[in-house]
């Protein structure tokens, strides 16, 4: 893994986002040759005070070579190059690796293909002055999704209702993708243990982060489906949600049980 080596810092008065601090959005890329301009100009436009981290897992179609590009004209955005395709959940590690050796107080997730609006961006670090973890939720009054064929939404809203009834965790939208953490979170969940990838890695980190008391909440969001390029879901990125998530679920309520039979019998010690 390499990383540039010309990070400075920016004016400290464009950076950061008023009650919330530093701020670091991290937008992973494999092939996004055709949007990366497009997706780091509207985020630097939401959120001005932010900085960028393009975490690319060296892209065939030149998408890294473009990310320096617009590096090397613009302080605030950062490039991670990694030595080759190594999936979504390894790409969010890295640059939460990133923030913190890079002392970031909050970190946020967006995809690069624009399914993620960033205008929708300072709705969810404001959430952030008062919470732990923000999702952006398409599945909570006023979230809504575009362009998405039937057999998409099915899928969505049946793997966050198991999500919530394998495990018991009041959230709406747990394989959404668009989020903010702060550093404290990622910190305390101990990020270097996950090893999941895609829809599993978002409800991963969303379950740890809810188990350690931390105040997670949803902020509506209108979830547009990729105009250019090709999507990375695939089924054994849903096989591997389902059996992961069917494993939490299962070990909690048997450590529940377990919990409550030792409850009973005080002498037990």
């Amino acid at each position: 893994m390499s990383e540039r080596t010309s990070w400075s810092a920016p004016d400290s008065e464009t950076v950061g986002y008023p009650g919330v601090g530093r701020v670091l959005v991290v937008i992973p890329t494999y092939n996004e040759a055709d949007n990366v301009r497009d997706i780091v100009g509207r985020v630097r436009a939401a959120v001005p005070g932010a900085d960028l981290l393009i975490a690319d897992d060296n892209s065939p179609d030149g998408t890294g070579a473009i990310a320096d590009e617009i590096a090397a004209r613009d302080p605030h955005v950062q490039v991670l190059h990694r030595p080759g395709k190594q999936g979504l959940g390894s790409a969010y590690l890295a640059g939460f690796t990133w923030a913190k050796e890079h002392k970031y107080d909050a970190v946020v997730e967006m995809d690069a293909d624009g399914s993620h609006a960033p205008e929708q961006l300072p709705e969810l670090l404001t959430a952030a002055r008062e919470a732990d973890v923000v999702l952006g939720s398409r599945w909570v009054p006023g979230g809504h999704v575009v362009n998405w064929p039937v057999h998409r939404l099915v899928l969505s809203r049946g793997a966050n209702l198991y999500t919530r009834l394998a495990l018991g965790m009041p959230i709406k939208d747990a394989t959404g993708g668009y989020r903010v953490y702060r550093m404290a979170v990622l910190d305390k969940v101990d990020v270097g243990s996950v090893s999941s990838q895609g829809y599993c890695f978002q409800v991963d980190l969303a379950w740890r982060a809810y188990r350690d008391g931390f105040r997670v909440v949803e902020v509506p969001i209108t979830f547009a489906d990729r105009e250019r390029g090709t999507s990375k879901m695939s089924s054994s990125i849903v096989r591997e949600a389902l059996w992961r998530v069917t494993v939490w679920g299962t070990r909690a309520r048997l450590g529940a049980l377990r919990r409550a039979v030792r409850g009973g019998r005080p002498d037990d010690r």
